[in-house]
């Protein structure tokens, strides 16, 4: 099985949701399925089809969870030193050659991917053309508009 990178900032929120979902969610709907039970019948009960259903989804995403951070190699862009070049968990200051507008994002895993918070995926296009480069490069990214170039402003490993 290969590994997974993800940063120790996304590996913490993992584990929060692991835990959160053994210790609150897993619980709570264990009580409902009891107490749609405790209805009885079971053919025509919509609480106990809608808790049972609840019951796979968190089944479901527990053992996806518990996958993934078996399968992740957990990078903390803080010790990291690549000497200047863009690598998983770097955050790169990037300037649109075209339109002057500058941006700033960090290169992490899938699941904490959040462009809104300027986190981009490792496998996004963006992220592609900057893994290797270096402050002063310019990154040309395949959008669906065209080609854009990005000069590579600053890089840092926060």
């Amino acid at each position: 099985m290969s590994t997974i990178p993800i940063t120790k900032r996304g590996a913490e929120k993992l584990k929060d949701e692991l835990h959160r979902l053994k210790t609150v969610d897993r619980p709570g709907v264990i009580q409902a399925i009891a107490e749609a039970r405790a209805q009885g019948d079971l053919s025509e009960n919509a609480e106990y089809d809608a808790a049972k259903d609840r019951q796979g989804f968190i089944e479901g995403r527990i053992q996806e969870i518990e996958g993934k951070l078996s399968a992740a190699q957990i990078i903390d862009p803080a010790s990291v030193d690549a000497g200047g070049r863009v690598v998983f968990g770097t955050t790169v200051e990037l300037e649109d050659e075209s339109s002057g507008e500058a941006v700033t994002y960090q290169i992490v895993g899938e699941d904490e991917a959040d462009l809104k918070l300027g986190l981009i995926n490792i496998s996004s296009p963006i992220a592609r053309a900057l893994i290797g480069k270096e402050e002063g490069d310019v990154a040309e990214v395949q959008a669906p508009g065209g080609v854009r170039r990005y000069e590579i402003v600053g890089v840092s490993y926060v």
